[in-house]
């Protein structure tokens, strides 16, 4: 059985008081495998973005616990959740959350040296590589597209080497050339480099990059997908959210996504197991 890379134990998550109380999550229990790509889905407001918030550190449960490996972080001080981020933790947003004024050579080693740290040159060499990057490092991002700019925050995210990174939307902005390009990077370094990464999305095609998606709804879990296919997680979807997911009456299954010839497709498994702590 693979290692716990995090996890999330009772969570709950509210907003507000009184008669305007709003629990964005209702006690969400759930284990996230070290080395693998889980994407978290849900129809909007369902409580996904919430969930990675509080598991990343950058929201406090209002009850519950979240760990990263073996470290509880709705209990750390701020200083101490600062530091875990900064050393254990990697990040991609939507937004892409360049600074205009840098390069991007410059952007993706501003985490390492506001840690005070250097890149180890290989591994530099290699995530530049991978990311297809080697000719755009002394352009800022006003001068590169939008698959670039991603690619320079995915690349961001992983040249610290990070125990786990959260994707919020990665390709969100993108168009759909750039968004797989941007997908198959993140593929290529959970089965290359071992990398854990979580990735909210509410893209099928995205969720069928992971080797796991999980259905929130209401705040709380209610599907649990093991190797999904595009047309698994369009099914689900189409349940939880059938006005923006109209449901599928015919057509072949999609099958096995072509980037992961191990899949198998459309595994269930069982949702919202209470995890073992630490």
């Amino acid at each position: 059985m693979a290692p716990t890379a995090a996890a999330a134990d009772e969570l709950v998550k509210t907003y507000g008081t009184g008669d305007a109380v709003v629990k964005a999550l209702d006690g969400v229990s759930v284990t996230v495998e070290a080395g693998a790509l889980t994407a978290v889905m849900g129809p909007s407001g369902s409580g996904k973005s919430t969930l990675m918030h509080c598991m990343a550190g950058l929201d406090r449960p209002t009850s519950g616990r979240a760990f990263i490996g073996q470290t509880d972080v709705a209990t750390l001080t701020d200083r101490k959740l600062t530091l875990l981020r900064r050393e254990r933790v990697g990040f991609i947003f939507q937004q892409f959350n360049l600074v205009p004024t840098l390069t991007a050579r410059e952007n993706i080693l501003l985490p390492l040296a506001i840690a005070g740290r250097k890149p180890d040159p290989q591994w530099w060499d290699t995530v530049i590589d991978v990311v297809g990057l080697a000719d755009r490092l002394d352009h800022k991002p006003s001068e590169l597209s939008g698959g670039q700019q991603q690619r320079v925050a995915c690349a961001r995210a992983l040249v610290g080497r990070p125990e786990i990174i959260f994707a919020d939307e990665p390709t969100g902005n993108l168009d759909s050339m750039s968004a797989t390009e941007v997908l198959g990077f993140l593929r290529r370094s959970v089965d290359e480099f071992g990398q854990t990464i979580v990735m909210v999305t509410h893209d099928p095609v995205s969720a069928s990059y992971a080797d796991r998606a999980l259905f929130l709804a209401d705040g709380r879990i209610v599907d649990d997908i093991c190797h999904p296919t595009h047309e698994a997680v369009l099914m689900t979807m189409s349940r939880l959210d059938p006005r923006r997911h109209p449901s599928i009456d015919s057509g072949p299954d999609d099958g096995p996504s072509p980037h992961r010839a191990k899949t198998t497709g459309g595994e269930h498994v069982p949702a919202a197991r209470r995890v073992e702590r630490p």
